[in-house]
């Protein structure tokens, strides 16, 4: 038995400790464990790295990365020797001998425990505040790059006469390295208060004096140059308020002086600067007078300075001066502010055009023909047509189409046509068996573009394709159609090595294929291919043998994003498009330039000004802001991605910008000349709709020029919701071929509309010429309607749209067992005075859940028409067939639609023979019977012709022509046609 009573000899005292085995095994994983940190990290530098060098944009990473390293490196050692020196030159002027006292008893033990350590402890606090410091600083590259390359604007600001470069560039700069300054003197107090005190400088409840002369000193040189520092602040303040933000009855945004700041913040400012140099130097004074009273009065007097000259002062003349006469005393501001800001937007050129709004042609007829020279109307609306792209054009489910499409012009015998368009990119979600293998190495690109007119459907009501099938053919004429980089591609791909990708499908089977262009990284190096396995946390591209020579992995495959990644310094717009480009299809994409230190511009927050209906629903349609709020922007570069290669070039567009020059200084040879844009590609170039959607919400209140009347408010307009759906947000601006009254032709434009502060009438219409490469790209026109007539805004066109009894009757068969109405876009056009509004009407049949267009609703100067053709609505609203439908009263209904119940007890019979017709075309379209289809639309023809007879023939018995009352409410169509062939001009 062992011996209980006793404790254990020698091996107890090695009791928990683990044997050399156990150590051995735990200092290896604690090395493999700092590898595996290490590699992590070098894994996201080392593709990084491989990325821009894939795109030949290698020297935007290095000149990025040195940037951020000298920055670290610079400000992070200068902030680490302030507070190292300070705190050592603390310690070195530490008082000999302490005070006898029980607070420096307590202290002693403090001092005593820290003394074997005070080197590693000084270099740990150093090291600390550096590294802090260090990342700060290095977060400001792009400050520092415009900084030190920064382009001379060549204007001045108004008030001070300093060139706007300064503003822009050299004042962020210097704020920065005040910032930094406040900071580092701040911790260099902190760090030496504390030393002092732990060795005796300072003494809180020790008897005699509280501070030691040389601490008295020290402190108070850190203390006057922190009032120095505060003095260069104040003096710096005088120039901010160029770029200063408030709020202003007349603006939300308003930026710059007003009058209240030139008469009394800028004074104000002068005379604090003044008053912190004196007492930064009272400061300084204290290391011969060493004594606190003097500068701690000069001290005080400068925070009772701030508060009533900076605080109180400015509140009276505000009060007292100001508001009596506010007006007269503002102007002279307001007039600085209307010239900057429509200078930074690119506004100054805005041509303002009274316009009617009503024509005065009395024989409407004779504006039939003009409709056609005035505009090519399109009646395919791309943010809703997307599904019928993908039902009739998908082919194989695992191809699909964005959710809105765009629109691009197309030459057609010798004749520019605006047509939809979209890519049949690659979805994974429709692969028929999801693994890593189909998912990354067989499904690995989308195939061919789709296209179809703009103005014009089939008899079905299905877009007319001029580009469709797969492979794709048609108009677009031979191309590279193989889609690797699209908006809807964000998985990688691996591709070129061992393992063939599916090309496409067709009768004879699936074809397979093997990329053969340079993009992406190669995997053949051993270390790239642990690399990716780590940053994309995949193990098996290390170890996979779909992986050999030849392998290259493609990646960062939206055309945005990749933009984004080699022009970090650029703001990119949300809608990037395609075009088919000298036999090749590139993603068009729209860059802009901005900055927030435009002086007197006001600003305006990108991601609100740019928000509308589509980006409510469609989060990729969002811009892509470096800086969300800004007071300049300038379309400044046009960017191409390929879609096969995935290269991205960039293009200078506005060669005058200085902000694009000052980045070009900075990474030279990324941007190419203007003059390399090809024609083929000139042709596609358009007028940004985020640049567009920016300048039209500050013509809302910019588009005056005057002062008074900008102050007043009278005449500030709003964008105008979307009334085409419930959403709540802004109409999006829409591309239109058209032409403004002013012009000769039709010009490829884009416009909007707007509508008085707080209501729903028109007051304006905008358009800017869109098309790139013309004489008059990017002018803007406004028309302007007079605020003493009422001319119905967009809204009020869709509600009178939607009250009409006879049109809520034919929606309402329209929406007859499963099916869906969508309205498209409403379109305005200007009008030989007057306003057209043309809105396209889509239905969601049965089980085919993909829109056709039915029917097409026009509006002219209060005449509605909503036929099943755009030809038949104008022949309606202009009378060039048929009687001209005047705007609805009592008992008109419009002359366009189906008649609802009547008493007539033949009307009635007919009126049900039509209900019976409708229900019988919905459920052919549930089965895709499409002969069914066609017999049911004749036999609803036929009835609804039947119920016009019988109404009039009871009408013409009761010796009346439908005047009265009763017999105007059950007055039918004159014109009915059936629902079933939708075409449009």
């Amino acid at each position: 038995m062992p011996d209980r009573g006793g404790g254990p000899t020698g091996p107890r005292m090695r009791v928990g400790r683990p044997s050399r085995r156990v150590r051995t095994l735990l200092m290896t994983l604690g090395v493999l464990a700092v590898l595996g940190m290490v590699f992590t990290m070098f894994a996201g530098f080392w593709t990084d790295w491989l990325w821009y060098r894939s795109v030949n944009y290698s020297s935007v990473f290095t000149t990025t990365l040195w940037t951020k390293i000298g920055l670290f490196f610079v400000f992070g050692l200068l902030m680490a020797l302030a507070v190292g020196f300070n705190i050592w030159l603390a310690h070195r002027l530490r008082p000999p001998l302490s005070a006898m006292s029980m607070e420096q008893q307590n202290l002693d033990r403090y001092r005593m425990g820290i003394a074997p350590y005070k080197k590693w402890l000084l270099i740990a606090i150093t090291a600390l505040v550096g590294l802090i410091a260090g990342a700060s600083a290095s977060s400001q590259w792009r400050t520092w790059l415009m900084w030190v390359n920064g382009v001379p604007f060549g204007e001045k600001d108004p008030q001070f006469h300093l060139d706007v470069g300064f503003y822009a560039f050299d004042l962020p700069w210097y704020r920065f390295l005040l910032g930094f300054g406040f900071a580092a003197v701040i911790l260099s107090v902190i760090a030496a208060a504390l030393t002092h005190y732990l060795y005796g400088g300072l003494r809180i409840t020790s008897p005699g004096a509280r501070a030691t002369a040389a601490a008295t000193g020290h402190l108070s040189v850190l203390l006057g140059i922190f009032v120095a520092l505060k003095a260069v602040a104040y003096w710096l303040d005088r120039y901010g308020l160029a770029v200063k933000s408030s709020d202003f009855k007349a603006t939300d945004n308003w930026t710059g002086l007003r009058y209240v700041d030139a008469n009394a913040y800028l004074p104000a400012k002068t005379i604090l600067f003044c008053i912190a140099v004196i007492c930064a130097l009272l400061f300084f004074a204290t290391l011969w007078r060493r004594t606190w009273q003097l500068p701690v009065i000069g001290f005080g007097l400068m925070v009772l300075s701030a508060i009533l000259i900076g605080g109180l002062y400015p509140a009276i003349v505000q009060k007292f001066q100001v508001q009596p006469n506010e007006q007269a005393k503002e102007a002279p501001y307001v007039e600085k502010n209307l010239k900057a800001t429509r200078d930074a937007y690119g506004i100054d050129g805005t041509q303002v055009t009274e316009y009617p709004g009503t024509s005065e042609t009395e024989d409407k007829t004779k504006l039939r023909d003009d409709v056609g020279s005035t505009a090519s109307i399109r009646i395919m609306d791309p943010n809703i047509v997307s599904p019928t792209f993908q039902q009739l054009q998908q082919i194989r489910n695992y191809y699909a189409f964005p959710t809105n499409l765009d629109v691009d012009r197309y030459s057609k015998d010798g004749k520019d046509q605006d047509t939809v368009i979209g890519l049949r990119e690659i979805n994974l979600n429709g692969i028929p068996k999801r693994n890593w293998i189909n998912d990354h190495f067989r499904y690995t690109h989308g195939y061919g573009a789709v296209a179809a007119e703009g103005t014009n459907a089939d008899s079905q009501g299905r877009p007319d394709f001029t580009e469709s099938d797969l492979p794709s053919k048609g108009d677009l004429g031979t191309y590279e159609q193989r889609v690797y980089y699209g908006e809807k591609t964000t998985m990688y791909s691996i591709v070129g090595g061992p393992q063939k990708e599916i090309d496409y499908s067709d009768d004879s089977g699936e074809k397979t294929y093997s990329y053969k262009g340079d993009s992406g990284v190669s995997l053949s190096n051993p270390v790239n291919r642990a690399a990716y396995a780590v940053a994309f946390g995949e193990p098996q591209i290390l170890y996979s043998g779909a992986i050999g020579d030849g392998s290259r992995i493609l990646y960062n495959r939206t055309p945005k994003e990749r933009v984004e990644a080699v022009a970090p310094w650029l703001t990119i717009d949300g809608d990037a498009y395609p075009a088919v480009v000298d036999g090749r299809i590139q993603w068009i994409v729209d860059a802009y330039t901005t900055t927030n230190g435009y002086p007197y511009s006001s600003r305006t927050t990108l991601g609100d000004t740019t928000a509308d209906s589509l980006t409510a629903t469609n989060d990729n349609r969002a811009v892509v802001a470096q800086q969300n709020q800004v007071n300049y922007i300038r379309n400044s570069v046009k960017a191409t991605v390929d879609a096969y290669t995935g290269e991205v070039k960039l293009f200078q567009w506005d060669t005058k910008d200085p902000v694009l020059k000052t980045w070009m200084k900075a990474f030279p040879g990324t941007v190419k000349a203007k003059s390399e844009i090809s024609s083929g590609l000139m042709a596609h170039l358009r007028y940004p709709q985020d640049l567009f959607k920016v300048q039209r919400e500050l013509l809302t209140r910019y588009h005056v020029k005057d002062a008074t009347t900008f102050l007043s408010g009278s005449e500030v307009w709003q964008v105008p919701d979307d009334p085409t759906n419930k959403s709540g947000s802004a109409v999006p601006p829409y591309y239109l071929s058209m032409k403004m009254p002013d012009q000769q032709a039709q010009a490829f434009s884009l416009t909007t509309t707007f509508t008085p502060n707080g209501r729903d009438n028109l007051s304006a219409f905008m358009a800017v010429d869109a098309e790139a490469g013309t004489g008059d790209y990017g002018k803007i026109r406004i028309l302007k309607l007079p605020t003493n007539t009422t001319v119905n805004g967009p809204s009020q066109v869709q509600s009178q749209f939607n009250s009409e009894q006879n049109i809520a009757e034919t929606i309402r068969l329209l929406r007859g067992g499963d099916s869906e109405v969508e309205y498209g876009n409403l379109l305005a056009v200007p009008l030989d005075g007057g306003l057209l509004y043309v809105e396209p009407v889509y239905v969601r049949g049965g089980g085919l859940k993909y829109p056709l267009l039915r029917k097409v609703l026009v509006s002219y100067g209060g005449a509605t028409a909503f036929e099943d053709t755009l030809d038949e609505a104008l022949n309606k609203v202009f009378g060039a067939e048929g009687p001209t439908t005047e705007p609805p009263d009592e008992g008109d209904d419009g002359g366009t639609t189906p008649p609802p119940k009547s008493n007539d007890p033949t009307v009635q019979e007919a009126l049900d023979d039509a209900q019976k017709a409708f229900d019988a075309g919905q459920e052919a379209l549930k089965k895709g019977d499409w002969e069914a289809y066609g017999k049911a639309q004749k036999d609803l023809q036929d009835a609804l012709r039947r119920a016009e007879d019988a109404q009039d023939a009871a009408n013409k018995g009761a010796g009346g022509s439908g005047d009265g009352d009763a017999d105007a409410d059950a007055k039918p169509s004159k014109s009915p046609e059936p629902t079933s062939s939708p075409t449009g001009t």
